[in-house]
C-alpha cells in the first residue's frame, strides 16, 4: 500500500497538473481543494521541489508549479520520492538496494526471483502512468457522473 503522504502528493500534483501553464498555485488552494492538512502539504511539496518535480515562487503571485509537463511526471518517481523503495524487498530494489540479513546467497534465492517479478509488474504500471493519466481518469469520472 502507498502511504497517506504519497496519496496526498499525487492529489496535490493532480491540482498542479490541472493548472499547468497558468502560473503558480497557492498551497492553501491545493490544501482546501484536496482536503489535505496545510502543514503536511507544505512538507510534501518541499520534498517534491527538492527532487526536481516542482518549482516554487515567492512573494505576491507566488506558489508552486510543475517544473516539467504533466506527461513527464510518472507515478514511480513520485512514490520513490515520498515513500522510498517500490520493490517489496531491498534486495530487489533498483535504487535502494540492500542485502537481506537472512539470505545465504542471492543468486540461488528462489524468493528473490518472485520478488523481482513482483517489482517488475508494479513498475510496468507505475513507470508508464503519469499525471496526464490521472487527469484523464478524473475527466472520465466527471463525465460518468454527469451521465
Amino acid at each position: 500500500m502507498i502511504s497517506k503522504k504519497a496519496k496526498y502528493a499525487l492529489k496535490a500534483l493532480k491540482v498542479l497538473a490541472e493548472q499547468y501553464g497558468k502560473g503558480p498555485v497557492l498551497i492553501s488552494y491545493i490544501a482546501e481543494k484536496e482536503k489535505i492538512p496545510k502543514k503536511f502539504l507544505e512538507a510534501i511539496l518541499l520534498d517534491l521541489r527538492n527532487n526536481g518535480v516542482l518549482q516554487s515562487q515567492k512573494g505576491k503571485g507566488g506558489g508552486y508549479l510543475l517544473r516539467v509537463p504533466p506527461g513527464e511526471v510518472n507515478f514511480s518517481k513520485v512514490l520513490r520520492i515520498i515513500d522510498g523503495p517500490i520493490a517489496p524487498a531491498l534486495c530487489v530494489s533498483m535504487f535502494f538496494y540492500g542485502k537481506c540479513d537472512d539470505c545465504k546467497d542471492e543468486e540461488t534465492c528462489s524468493l528473490r526471483t518472485v520478488l523481482e517479478r513482483w517489482r517488475d509488474a508494479n513498475l510496468a504500471v507505475l513507470d508508464k502512468t503519469t499525471l496526464n493519466d490521472l487527469l484523464q481518469a478524473e475527466n472520465a469520472a466527471s463525465t460518468d457522473i454527469l451521465l
